[in-house]
């Protein structure tokens, strides 16, 4: 019989059945459905357990480790990653849209990247909370990465977890964005910027948006067959500028306009000036 049956519907931590040292050990973050379906994925071996009420268990083996793991990138989303996001609901109406707005956010349109879970386990602390969680894909291919999760309160400010902003473990994110917009709205203009509530700053302003994560991603932006114009929110400190410097020559040197929007305050971003604002 698999643990999973026997606990309530919710977020648990436990101890790996695969490479667990103990249990106090709890690398195994487990999600069960009201359902009583259940979903578990060990963050350290990638062992991987769900439940199914009318089919019973299944099991996939994690690979094995040791205390030092050289860590190896999957180059798409995990099954895990797939049935975390889809267990997601949109943001409307919940503590994920009332973050956004605290902050002074656009919320995005309901088919974008960025969906709310209310009550998501943290995988290097026991917190359990409301949680943005953001699928990232490549951002020519459109082939899901990984995903992007950011623990979070109603008043606008992030939980209390180190580190509140999280990618999933073992997965690539280079050359991933978060499509905040979908494709279908992207016609001849695109703006970026690194984070999220950047990004829905910029909304503001000009739409659609993609938040490219960091720095790294923002200045490896490919330019983007039919996007004739980019405009890019840069984060007013040495990684943003450069960042924004080596992807705006990129795509001048395309043939496309490039605008530059950053904060004259140094070490702040776009986000920052809305909630001064506010």
């Amino acid at each position: 019989m698999s643990a999973l049956q026997s606990l309530e519907p919710g977020n648990h931590r436990l101890a790996c059945p695969a490479c667990g040292r103990g249990p106090k050990d709890k690398t195994f973050g487990v999600t069960v459905q009201h359902d009583g379906a259940a979903v578990g994925h060990c963050h350290r071996c990638h062992y991987v357990e769900n439940y199914w009420p009318d089919r019973g268990p299944t099991y996939r083996p994690g690979r094995a480790v040791s205390r030092a793991v050289a860590t190896i990138k999957r180059e798409t989303l995990s099954e895990y990653g797939i049935e975390l996001f889809d267990a997601c609901t949109g943001l409307r109406g919940t503590v994920g849209e009332q973050y956004l707005l605290a902050r002074g956010c656009v919320v995005p349109p309901y088919d974008g990247a960025l969906r709310f879970h209310p009550a998501l386990a943290h995988p290097a602390s026991d917190h359990i909370g409301p949680a943005l969680v953001a699928l990232v894909t490549h951002a020519e291919t459109n082939a899901p990465l990984t995903l992007h999760r950011t623990w979070v309160r109603d008043d606008g400010s992030k939980a209390d977890c180190d580190p509140p902003r999280m990618l999933l473990g073992g997965h690539r994110k280079a050359g991933g964005v978060i499509r905040l917009w979908p494709d279908e709205a992207v016609t001849v203009g695109l703006g970026i910027a690194e984070g999220i509530e950047t990004a829905l700053s910029l909304a503001h302003a000009y739409k659609p948006v993609w938040a490219c994560i960091d720095a790294s991603n923002l200045a490896a932006m490919q330019v983007l067959a039919g996007v004739e114009s980019l405009v890019i929110a840069a984060d007013h400190d040495a990684a943003g500028i450069a960042a924004t410097e080596t992807c705006a020559t990129r795509w001048a040197g395309a043939g496309r306009e490039v605008f530059v929007v950053m904060p004259d305050v140094e070490r702040a971003d776009l986000n920052d000036l809305m909630q001064v604002a506010a």
